[in-house]
């Protein structure tokens, strides 16, 4: 009788661990930011892990609440990137509203899974006016969930840190009229290369900002890293929100010796990543192959090497395997 009393104890255990990893917004609540850390709403340092989804305008058919969940609970992702493409042909400059509805369908999917959704204005140029109107709507309908980030400027290519700043700026006061705590994600010169600069000159009056850095591990290497730690040192908080593991074109093999540097530099560092990408594209990064549903529930032979790989190391992370 005690032998299966305490089994059954296990087993009630086991599933509670479950459920509270199941629930990284219930867990940790309003994000903030501490110094060069991310924070949850008890102060402790802490990680967020997941994946972005490929540009909304080229792979709509994966911006829905299903795949949300399924990332969510077999992924163990508690973190999801809604790309939103600025820029080709059916962006948010060209369909406002159906680009809205997409984007919305994943926040509402992860306010339902209880995770942590990043709203990616995923642009290479600035489109000020533009931006402050998106991020002033989704401020006010989204703002008042904890659930919530917002990433301001995916990758600033020609733009100088003078410019990109000024940008921020406005962007970050048009979120701060209507939410005015949520963790704010900017951007950097170069493809997000130039940390350096913003250690240097970071934005000023404003918190719960945070610097992103992207990576592509067979490109970018020990002197990114170093840029990192540089930033870091003087305490500026920096947020991986796309990653990979082979070259910065987004394809050829994947370099596994220095992704693996980056994953135990992030762990290290206690930074946040997020890997690129939910797509279908004939090229690495795109986790998935054309046969995979456009709802989730993938099996191994609907994702390419990088899929099942990053699938893996999320499932780690989240101690799920």
């Amino acid at each position: 009788m005690k032998k299966i009393l305490l089994a059954l104890l296990l087993i009630t255990l086991t599933s509670a661990a479950t459920s509270l990893k199941a629930q990284p917004v219930k867990e940790n609540g309003h994000l903030a930011v501490d110094g060069k850390h991310l924070v949850n709403t008890r102060g402790e340092p802490l990680m967020l892990a997941g994946v972005s989804y490929g540009w909304h305008n080229w792979w709509p058919r994966f911006y829905n609440e299903q795949t949300v969940e399924w990332l969510a609970k077999d992924w163990g992702c508690n973190v999801v990137r809604a790309a939103m493409g600025i820029g080709p042909h059916r962006s948010y400059l060209d369909q406002p509203e159906w680009s809205k509805e997409k984007i919305e369908a994943v926040i509402k999917g992860a306010i339902k899974n209880d995770i942590y959704v990043i709203i990616d204005w995923h642009a290479h140029g600035i489109f000020q006016e533009a931006a402050e109107t998106f991020f002033a709507e989704m401020a006010q309908k989204y703002g008042k969930y904890p659930h919530i980030i917002y990433e301001i400027f995916n990758e600033p290519v020609h733009d100088s840190w003078e410019k990109v700043k000024d940008y921020s700026i406005a962007v970050i006061r048009a979120i701060r009229e209507h939410d005015p705590d949520n963790v704010i994600l900017v951007g950097n010169p170069h493809w997000d290369q130039d940390i350096h600069l913003v250690a240097d000159s970071p934005i000023e009056g404003f918190e719960n900002l945070m610097y992103t850095v992207h990576f592509y591990a067979d490109t970018h290497k020990q002197d990114l890293r170093d840029r990192c730690q540089y930033a870091i040192a003087k305490n500026i908080p920096v947020f991986i929100s796309e990653s990979a593991g082979m070259s910065a074109n987004g394809d050829g093999p994947i370099n596994y010796e220095e992704w693996h540097k980056w994953i135990d530099f992030m762990k290290e560092n206690k930074i946040s990543w997020v890997s690129w990408s939910i797509a279908d594209k004939d090229e690495s990064c795109s986790m998935l192959k054309p046969s995979a549903s456009d709802f989730g529930k993938w099996k191994a032979d609907d994702m390419k090497e990088s899929g099942i790989k990053t699938r893996e190391l999320l499932r780690k992370f989240a101690g799920l395997d």
